[in-house]
């Protein structure tokens, strides 16, 4: 239903575009991107190294409908964190399709990459990507209370991961 292709430049554009403001921005991107995001802070983006970044087309439709990525790979102990996971085209929103996609990056991680170990983080109040993650079998390790600062507002993330033998592949 969905496929991974990496990301390029001709998707600069249509990221851009998804992210309509500087609040919804820092949720997708933490303090990674400057609002407005703009090709410079892409280009930096896709050319350091540790990272596999993906645009996210629906098969049925071949639409391009969102982003993901791998980073801090960690090759000697076998880690890596899921960031940047956004289903951007608001028409298919609310469909599972998060979480195909993330089935897909752990199977990536897991099968391909032989990692032992994936994590993400993910901001309190983002109840419904949390109830994805765990739908996929991450575990919540902790809360990093107040941790991220967003203009005069103080955010908390949880630390979510998943271990190869708690991931039930397909």
């Amino acid at each position: 239903m969905i496929k991974l292709d990496k990301f390029l430049y001709e998707d600069f554009d249509r990221l851009i575009n998804w992210i309509s403001d500087e609040r919804f921005m820092y949720q997708f991107s933490g303090p990674v991107f400057k609002f407005p995001l703009n090709h410079r802070q892409l280009e930096n983006y896709i050319t350091s190294l540790n990272r596999k970044v993906y645009r996210v087309r629906h098969l049925p439709d071949n639409v391009i409908i969102g982003h993901a990525e791998i980073n801090n790979i960690n090759y000697e102990h076998k880690t890596a964190r899921l960031a940047r996971i956004l289903i951007g085209d608001e028409n298919y929103r609310s469909k599972g399709l998060g979480e195909l996609l993330i089935k897909l990056l752990l199977k990536i991680g897991f099968n391909e990459l032989k990692l032992h170990r994936i994590d993400l983080g993910v901001f309190d109040f983002n109840k419904s990507a949390i109830k994805c993650y765990e739908k996929c079998g991450f575990k919540k390790e902790g809360l990093l209370r107040e941790s991220f600062k967003f203009k005069d507002e103080y955010w908390s993330v949880y630390n979510m991961s998943i271990l190869k033998h708690e991931w039930k592949g397909d």
